[in-house]
This record gives structure tokens, C-alpha cells and sequence, in this order.
């Protein structure tokens, strides 16, 4: 190809990161690169009636001509915009859209619009304002989850007195607004733990108090925020026939419970330590996303940035492409809207920017062994550790994925260094049901 040497180029700015960039190419010089490859076709062109080799220059020209103008002005556009931007010491952020202008006989022409990376004038690296979760596990945090392992064991046993919160009440249900049944209002033999967060407010509510071989009719309003938008803020009347009324039975802490947990020789303190192992990881692991969470945000906060369109675009997709997997959906129809998204979108991207640009100037580099030990945190669950790191290693979308997060801790914590940190006691499940909401809103 040739070297599109002597391009012309002028930019204008019409936004603060847009850029609208006209490249003029000599015209000889593309007319030299396609008489150059339509030469070397002539040396292996087969056309009918010409021996290999033999084909006219003339008739190469009005077969391929068309072809290889096409091919040679791609690769024109390709690399005299890659020798403007340089030129210009430009740094785009997405593809160019290319117009063609209209040529004169001595040159080509050609607009690229695009938008270049913010220039970042890093400010609040000192003296962050941050909180800091401070948490201990208690005995009495174990007990709780012991009682939840138990929970996940547990049996149902009829009562004949009135259901109470913890009780599963079984029933029939048909539901009506004014005098129309709805989509979703009925049901048969439906088991509803009270006090769950299994059915709405109201029809929980309703079902307080009831004995088995009850019916009831039970006004419900559905609330303003319920994900059904036609039913959302609407009454309803159901009609209510209840079958049983349960107790939840859990099973005694004995030999046969400790066995379900791999122990063997009925030692509870082995399973207190099993519990503490895990719920201190999990922990550990809430405090890191937590910490993270807060330190870059207040990073952000105090380095508002204009980002460009294209790379809060990629990540919409990405976004939208992640809840799609979530929901196990593959039609395109079925993606939620893209305007959900936006606003996580751009704000991850203005994060990213700045993560970079503090990398940049910290000179920071990828602490490996952290990368190990990340490997350890991430892989102690699973049966074979060992195994599940080898796996790790030989994906290299996962490894990037764990570098990527041993990056940003790396970050974090330099930032937290230099940051105003207030202390904040937390119980166990204060901080665990925070840490929760935060991740599903």
C-alpha cells in the first residue's frame, strides 16, 4: 500500500470531545497503488481465452478496476486516518464514521467523525471522605446460622390452631378487579410461608389468623412499584379457601444433622468452625465490593467527567447483554430497554476513565502475587480447589477478569490510604442485608 505520505488534514471541534477530521489524499498517489495491484493481478488472472499470465492490461483494468479503486481507497481511508490522528496527537474513543466527499481531479477526500477521550485533570485523591463498615461475627451470628441450616432441613407439620408468622398456610385463591379475573390471580394449592415476602403485603396480611378449612374474602391493594404495570396501584378482591395450616419443624443439632455437613465424629465445634470459615469469607468479600463501592464513588464524585457516547454505548450492550444471560433470555425482543441501563452504564465508564488515569500516573503495575491470592479466595469453596484454580488459568476472559479486579483493589487502596476514613459499627447481618440491597438495587 501506499505510504498516503503527503494527506492533508484539518479538524474542527463542534463538541467538547467530538471531532470532525477532513483528510485530502493525492489523487496520484492512489491512482500509482491501483495501476501497482492490477499490474501483479495480470501475472495470475485467469480469464477465459487468455492463457495465465497473458490477460491485456486493458482487459484486467475494465474486470478488476472496479474491484480494486474499492479495495485501495478502503485501505486508504484505513490508514491515512490512522496516520491523521497520529499527526494530530488524537486519541479516539470508538470507530470513525466515514463520508466521502466529493474529490477533485488532483486529490480524495474524506470526512471522519468521532470522539476522543477526555482530557482528566485528576482532583480529590487526597482526602476522600469515606465510611468504613466496621463488623465482627458473634456467637450469636453463628447460632443464627446454624438455625438457618437448620431452616434448610426442616420439615412442615399440620396444626389446627390460626396461622401465624413462620407458619406455611396452603391455598386456593381466585382473585378479581371489579368483576374481570386477571393473569397470575388464581391458583391451586399454593404453599405461602407468612411473613416471607412470598406475596404481596395485603395478602399476606389476609392470611394471618386463618385455620385450615377457612375461606375468606380478602380486599388487596396491589403497590405502586409492583413489576405487573397493570396491576400496579390496583385493587383487588380474592377469594381465599385455605387447605392446611403448617409449623415449621427443624431438626435437632444431633449426629444425623452434623453428618449432613461431612462430620462425622458428632463434634458441634466443628461445625461452629465450619460456619465461622464461611461466613467470615463471605464477609471478607462484602467488605472488599463494599469498600471499592464507596472509595470510587467518592472518587467520582469529586472528578465529574464528560464521557463519550461510543464507550457508554459498548456498555449498555455489555449491560444489557449480562441481564439478558441473568434471564436466560436469547431473543433480542426479550432484552430489557437500553434506557435502563444508561445510567449505570455511564457511570461505570467515568470510573473506568479515571481508575486508568490513576494507574497511568501512579505507574501502578499488577501485584501477582495478589493475583494468587485471589485465586485462593475465589476457588476455596468448590470441592477441589486446586482444580478450580488450574481452570482459572487456562481461561484467559476469567484471568483478565480476576487481574482486573486485583487492579482495582490495588487502587482502592492506595486511594483509602490518603482518604478520610470514619469508622461505622455494623452487626453481622446490619452490614449483610446493606451489602444485599445494594447489590440487587
Amino acid at each position: 500500500m501506499a505510504s498516503t505520505a503527503n494527506v492533508d488534514v484539518s479538524v474542527e471541534a463542534p463538541g467538547t470531545l467530538q471531532r470532525r477530521m477532513t483528510v485530502r489524499v493525492p489523487s496520484d498517489e492512489i491512482e500509482r497503488e491501483i495501476d501497482a495491484r492490477l499490474k501483479n493481478m495480470r501475472k495470475t488472472a485467469r480469464l477465459k481465452g487468455f492463457r495465465p499470465g497473458k490477460v491485456p492490461a486493458r482487459v484486467v483494468r475494465k474486470r478488476f478496476g472496479g474491484q480494486v479503486r474499492s479495495e485501495v481507497l478502503s485501505d486508504v481511508i484505513r490508514t491515512s486516518f490512522s496516520r491523521a490522528i497520529d499527526q494530530e496527537r488524537l486519541n479516539p474513543a470508538g470507530s470513525p464514521a466515514i463520508e466521502p466527499l466529493t474529490s477533485q481531479d488532483d486529490h480524495f477526500s474524506y470526512r471522519a467523525i468521532f470522539e476522543v477521550y477526555p482530557e482528566i485533570e485528576l482532583k480529590g485523591v487526597e482526602g476522600l471522605a469515606v465510611k468504613r463498615p466496621e463488623v465482627a461475627i458473634e456467637d450469636s451470628d453463628i447460632d443464627a446460622m446454624i438455625d438457618k441450616l437448620r431452616a434448610g432441613l426442616a420439615t412442615w407439620e399440620a396444626v389446627e390452631r390460626a396461622a401465624a408468622p413462620g407458619d406455611r398456610v396452603t391455598v386456593d385463591f381466585t382473585g378479581k378487579i371489579g368483576k374481570e379475573a386477571f393473569e397470575g390471580g388464581e391458583g391451586k394449592d399454593v404453599p405461602i410461608v407468612l411473613g416471607s415476602g412470598q406475596v404481596i403485603h395485603d395478602f399476606d396480611k389476609a392470611l394471618k389468623g386463618v385455620r385450615s378449612g377457612d375461606e375468606k374474602r380478602a380486599r388487596v391493594k396491589f403497590p405502586k412499584d409492583y413489576p405487573v404495570e397493570e396491576l400496579a396501584g390496583r385493587k383487588a378482591v380474592f377469594e381465599i379457601a385455605v387447605h392446611r395450616v403448617e409449623e415449621q419443624v427443624l431438626p435437632e443439632v444431633d449426629d444425623e444433622f452434623l453428618t449432613n455437613f461431612g462430620i462425622e465424629d458428632g463434634d458441634i465445634e466443628q461445625l461452629r468452625s465450619q460456619v465461622l470459615d464461611n461466613m467470615q469469607r463471605e464477609l471478607d468479600e462484602r467488605l472488599r465490593s463494599h469498600a471499592n463501592t464507596n472509595v470510587l464513588e467518592a472518587f467520582l464524585d469529586a472528578n465529574e467527567i464528560e464521557v463519550p457516547n461510543a464507550l457508554t454505548e459498548q456498555e449498555i450492550d455489555f449491560l444489557q447483554a449480562e441481564a439478558m444471560r441473568r434471564l436466560g433470555a436469547d431473543d433480542p425482543e426479550q432484552a430489557p430497554a437500553r434506557e435502563l441501563f444508561a445510567d449505570a452504564a455511564a457511570r461505570r465508564v467515568k470510573i473506568s476513565l479515571l481508575v486508568q488515569e490513576f494507574i497511568a500516573r501512579q505507574g501502578l503495575e499488577l501485584d501477582r502475587s495478589r493475583v494468587e491470592e485471589r485465586l485462593d479466595t475465589l476457588t476455596a469453596p468448590y470441592e477441589n480447589p486446586h482444580e478450580a484454580a488450574q481452570l482459572y488459568r487456562s481461561n484467559r476472559e476469567l484471568m483478565a477478569q480476576v487481574e482486573s479486579a486485583v487492579v482495582q483493589d490495588q487502587v482502592v487502596e492506595l486511594l483509602t490510604e490518603r482518604a478520610r476514613v470514619t469508622g461505622k459499627k455494623m452487626t453481622f447481618d446490619e452490614f449483610m442485608g446493606t451489602a444485599e440491597a445494594a447489590e440487587s438495587g
